[in-house]
C-alpha cells in the first residue's frame, strides 16, 4: 500500500504535523473526515469576469461530493481565471503563470490528487502542464461550454448551437 503524499503533513508526531492537525480541527474538519484518506485538491478557474466559466462554482460542489462519495476528502483552491473578454491585453500572456501557479499550489499543499476545473485554450493548458509539472494524479474538468471548444473566429461560427439566445456563453 502505498503512503499517501498528505500523511507526511498530518500522519507523524512532530510539532509540525501536530500543528496541521490542529489548524484542521480550528477549521471544523475532524479527524476522521481527513486522517487516512487521499487529500484531492479542486483547482477552480471560476470568476464572475469570465463567462465561460460562471458555472464552475455550482460544479465545484458537485466535485466535492464526488470525492467525498469515493472516499476522499476534498479541497478547493480558487486559482488565476483567463478570461478572453477581460483579460488585456492578452490572456495568454498569463497562460504559463496560470501554470505556475497551478504546480506550486500542489506542491505546497497536502494534495494527493486533483482536479482540475477550467475551460478554453488557455486555462487547459495551463492547468494541466502545472499539474504534470507538480507531478500528482489529476483529472480535467472542462468548462463544458462552447468557448472551451472554438475561440476566435470560429466562436462566432459556433454561435448558433450554443443554447437558445445564440450565444456562446449558454450551455452547449
Amino acid at each position: 500500500m502505498t503512503t499517501l503524499r498528505s500523511a507526511t503533513w498530518f500522519g507523524p508526531t512532530s510539532l509540525r504535523s501536530f500543528s496541521h492537525r490542529s489548524r484542521m480541527r480550528q477549521l471544523g474538519v475532524d479527524a476522521s473526515e481527513h486522517q487516512g484518506k487521499p487529500v484531492i485538491a479542486i483547482l477552480n478557474t471560476w470568476s464572475e469576469l469570465n463567462p465561460c466559466h460562471m458555472h464552475l462554482r455550482e460544479r465545484a460542489e458537485q466535485v466535492k461530493r464526488g470525492v467525498w462519495q469515493a472516499g476522499g476528502f476534498p479541497v478547493e483552491f480558487g486559482v488565476s481565471t483567463l478570461s478572453e473578454t477581460y483579460c488585456k491585453p492578452t490572456p495568454m500572456m498569463y497562460r504559463n503563470l496560470l501554470a505556475i501557479e497551478v504546480e506550486e499550489t500542489l506542491r505546497s499543499y497536502p494534495a494527493d490528487g486533483a482536479v482540475l476545473m477550467g475551460g478554453c485554450d488557455k486555462t487547459t493548458p495551463a492547468l494541466i502542464m502545472g499539474a504534470a509539472s507538480a507531478g500528482l494524479p489529476a483529472i480535467y474538468v472542462p468548462a463544458g461550454r462552447c468557448c472551451a471548444v472554438a475561440t476566435g473566429a470560429s466562436r462566432w461560427a459556433a454561435a448558433p448551437t450554443c443554447g437558445s439566445s445564440g450565444t456562446t456563453t449558454g450551455p452547449a
